[in-house]
């Protein structure tokens, strides 16, 4: 059984979204593949240590900000690897490549450079992932202003959006559903229904969020494209990370109106509870656009959100 090697691995973000990717060099393992630049723990040193010494090292860049994100093992013929991967937002210097053959900037809309390491796939997925989530509430509104409100949003640059509706009745639940896949297509973005499996293969959405009651009581992924999981506690989150959900959502962090009484778990707690998972994690209870930085400071991809969303 080969070693475990611990890496530290940096997604460097443009405020355009792209990501910078570079080439190995001939001599290495895989040598043409594209990677995340980064590199092993050194004896008693953490990522965050790991990755500002190797960006300064590979890059010549010094890490300014930089978020922690998701953790993610693969096992290559040559070794078995941890991948902690940050979120780099900022920096200082000019990056000039040290080891690779070439460096490139990509997109996730746009076909990504080959061949790229076998790891890399799952972190693809998720970089595509907005930083907001939103959640609709056409029950409390009214489905025309949701709709409304929906498309608005949209036009703003919204990309994901979760339809929700508990207490809708069945016929009208599934007419909305329909009626916002559509609109959520239209405009390039992607829609997932909540709970009901059945209703999003049938409205044609692109996945399902399960309850946690659902998560618990499943034990394959649905066949969908995007799965993700309503989570509270940590059984929750190792199970949605064991069935290799897309993502998941955990809190509330705050008390919200939506759920009266029940206390917020805090930031603390969600970022112990989040850290060293290998899916994205998504923030949610009484937070708003203004929690975002925050939020991504304590490992979160970004906020869900019902209300705030919408404003």
């Amino acid at each position: 059984m080969s070693k475990l090697v611990e890496v530290a691995a940096a997604v460097i973000l443009r405020p355009d979204g792209g990501f910078l990717l570079g080439q190995r060099a001939p001599g290495t393992f895989y040598p043409g593949y594209w990677e995340f630049p980064g590199g092993k723990l050194e004896p008693g040193e953490t990522p965050h240590a790991a990755l500002v010494r190797e960006l300064r090292e590979e890059l010549g860049i010094e890490v300014a900000e930089a978020y922690p994100w998701i953790v993610r093992e693969h096992r290559y013929e040559h070794a078995h690897v941890r991948l902690h991967f940050f979120r780099v937002v900022a920096w200082r210097g000019e990056i000039r490549d040290h080891i690779h053959s070439a460096l490139a900037w990509q997109r996730t809309d746009s076909s990504p450079v080959e061949p790229m390491l076998p790891a890399n796939a799952p972190v693809l997925r998720a970089l595509a992932l907005p930083a907001l989530y939103a959640i609709s509430h056409a029950q409390a509104i009214g489905v025309r202003a949701q709709l409304d409100a929906l498309a608005l949003a949209l036009d703003r640059g919204l990309r994901l959006v979760l339809l929700r509706e508990p207490d809708m009745q069945a016929a009208a639940r599934a007419d909305f559903v329909r009626q916002a896949v559509a609109l959520t297509h239209a405009r390039g973005a992607r829609a997932l229904v909540s709970r009901d499996t059945e209703l999003a293969r049938a409205a044609g959405a692109d996945g399902v969020q399960l309850s946690g009651r659902q998560l618990m009581a499943t034990d394959e992924r649905p066949n969908l494209p995007l799965v993700a999981a309503s989570c509270h506690d940590e059984a929750e989150l190792d199970r949605a990370a064991r069935l290799d959900l897309d993502f998941a959502v955990l809190g509330p962090v705050r008390p919200t109106a939506s759920h009266p009484g029940q206390a917020g778990i805090g930031w603390e707690r969600f970022a112990a509870l989040a850290r060293g998972l290998p899916l994205p994690v998504y923030a949610i209870g009484g937070l708003g656009p203004a929690d975002l930085d925050l939020a991504r400071r304590h490992g979160a991809q970004g906020i869900a959100s019902i209300r705030s969303a919408w404003a």
